[in-house]
């Protein structure tokens, strides 16, 4: 994420894309992200994108090499301590692609598992990059911002009505778009394959090379495992040539 161009060429693709198909939603009132949950007149609601936060339109690796060089774990302490530094980069293209949502007259949600706690820091992290914060209205959706808001991101919001509920919701853009994938590997493809045509249309995924439940999956994501038995798990996961 830090040095390779190949990630930098791969985001601004995957912006490009976000760009293309948010014209295309414009231009046909029927087209909706959230199939399941917006029904009714929706067609007539303002139109709005839905979009992730971490590792879809801020880059926060630099957290994640201090956790590599002093050998530590995710801990809520330190992230939020990171979270309040306001250090996090723009990924390549999200700032250019939200503006233009911006411009075309797209509410724009920021929906993310940051806490009530840090999205002051977040809010500012968001406006020194650049990225438009409506002032009128609360567009940075947080885990725990409202009692039933858990660390379960909405994607599709049928859970919050007065805000993304009352718009027509164009696309949304994340790296991890439902908890169903923290299931184990083999419920992860189910997944995938049960949602293929939305792939690349209403749902852009970046990826997150980085962290996941790509990489928790094969030892179930118990976090509580010493890290030996989580690497054994991973190694046991990999499939490999035969050999010679």
């Amino acid at each position: 994420m830090q040095n390779s161009a190949e990630y930098r060429a791969n985001s601004l693709a995957i912006f490009t894309l976000a760009r293309l198909r948010l014209d295309q939603a414009l231009a046909d009132t029927r087209w909706t992200a959230a199939p399941a949950e917006q029904t009714g007149a929706y067609q007539n609601f303002p139109p709005a994108i839905v979009v992730d936060i971490d590792e879809t339109i801020v880059d926060n690796s630099p957290y994640q090499a201090w956790l590599t060089l002093q050998d530590k774990n995710f801990d809520p302490k330190t992230w939020t301590a990171f979270v309040n530094s306001v250090t996090s980069r723009a990924i390549p293209g999200a700032v250019e692609f939200i503006r233009y949502a911006d411009s075309k007259g797209v509410k724009v949600f920021y929906v993310t598992n940051r806490t009530a706690e840090e999205e002051p820091g977040t809010r500012k992290n968001l406006e020194q990059l650049g990225f438009p914060v409506d002032p009128t209205m609360d567009t940075v959706l947080t885990a725990r911002e409202r009692p039933d808001w858990t660390l379960r991101k909405a994607r599709a919001a049928p859970s919050l009505p007065k805000t993304i509920g009352s718009c027509s919701i164009s696309a949304t853009i994340s790296a991890d778009f439902t908890d169903e994938y923290r299931g184990d590997e083999i419920q992860r493809a189910k997944i995938f394959e049960a949602n293929t045509n939305r792939w690349g249309r209403e749902w852009i995924v970046i990826a997150n090379p980085a962290y996941g439940s790509f990489e928790s999956a094969p030892y179930k994501h118990d976090f509580r495992l010493p890290d030996s038995d989580k690497r054994k798990a991973k190694r046991d996961a990999l499939q490999p040539w035969a050999g010679p």
